[in-house]
């Protein structure tokens, strides 16, 4: 399944990719243009071979109760900016809350926490 042109190369496009990473299925978001590998199933690292390092985990916002869809990582490669809705959990009560996200070329996503 193929979610939107890459954001950092001219001829990528972003695959749907299916990992597995500490016995759980998760989603990889990645440019066509990387591959990966990986030796114990938990750390993947870029092949040489590889023109582009652009990915996304799905699971990338766990910590803060949010798994990526589909729909949301297609509206982050087109704006380049989301809006996300996360969950924290405090003194044993859920707490809702809001924050953008944008394109990280190192991390792939990235929280911008310090908003005025």
């Amino acid at each position: 399944m193929i979610l939107g042109n890459c954001p950092y190369c001219n001829d990528g496009l972003i695959q749907v990719r299916d990992k597995e990473v500490r016995g759980k299925k998760v989603k990889l978001f990645a440019c066509s243009n990387a591959e990966w590998n990986t030796q114990d199933g938990e750390m993947y690292e870029l092949k040489d071979e590889s023109s582009c390092s652009f990915r996304i985990w799905q699971n990338t916002f766990s910590r803060y109760g949010k798994w990526l869809s589909y729909q949301e990582v297609r509206k982050l490669l087109e704006e380049k900016s989301l809006e996300l809705e996360f969950v924290s959990k405090r003194y044993n009560k859920k707490i809702h809350y809001k924050k953008n996200v944008v394109l990280d070329q190192q991390y792939g996503a990235s929280v911008l926490w310090n908003e005025e």
